[in-house]
């Protein structure tokens, strides 16, 4: 079963943890402390949308693409209910270009780390480099190695395993250790990483 198949039946089968019917506080913290100014932003590996729609709502011209249709499909459900204004697409960050780009802010929630080779991870980081004006901003929230878990969970990744795969496209401003927005006990350890697109 590929990746894209297996959250295909995670969100048809409501068996989608990650899916927290909320935007990641680490997103919303990010935004007014950074801060990050309304722009043109993406969402890649968005879901179900709820980032997406508080981005607009916080006044960014957003973008969420996600593999899963059903996700997607869900997503525009949300947003017309909440009257959010942004876009959706079914899509693949990794296969082609986005016409909308460039853009302002990338925000990801779980895409880099679901990418099992550093190869992919390193393609993934020159897509959205690709994807961003000078000096734009990624923020990745990524599962944490360093958490010894005795549960299901998200894949991990090191921070060598995050700096293997964005240099030399993006300069990393913040890499903190915390954990994912979640809406059960117990939530899983996260990486907060915060990135510039380097000059070229």
């Amino acid at each position: 079963m590929t990746v894209e198949d297996r959250f295909k039946r995670s969100y048809e089968t409501h068996n989608a943890p990650w899916d927290i019917g909320t935007p990641d506080f680490n997103l919303i913290e990010t935004v007014k402390r950074t801060p990050i100014q309304p722009c043109k932003a993406l969402d890649i590996g968005c879901g179900t949308g709820d980032n997406v729609i508080w981005l607009a709502q916080q006044g960014f011209t957003v973008l969420g693409i996600d593999a899963s249709a059903v996700a997607i499909g869900k997503a525009k459900e949300k947003a017309s209910k909440a009257n959010a204004k942004c876009s959706f697409l079914a899509g693949d960050v990794l296969a082609g270009e986005i016409e909308e780009a460039p853009f302002g802010f990338v925000f990801d929630r779980g895409l880099f780390h679901v990418l099992g080779s550093d190869r992919e991870r390193k393609k993934l980081s020159q897509r959205v480099n690709c994807h961003l004006e000078t000096g734009g901003l990624w923020l990745s929230l990524m599962g944490n190695a360093d958490e010894q878990r005795q549960t299901p969970g998200p894949p991990q990744r090191t921070a060598r395993d995050i700096v293997n795969a964005v240099e030399p496209y993006f300069e990393i401003l913040s890499l903190l250790s915390g954990h994912f927005g979640y809406n059960r006990p117990d939530p899983p350890r996260a990486w907060i990483c915060l990135m510039k697109k380097r000059q070229t």
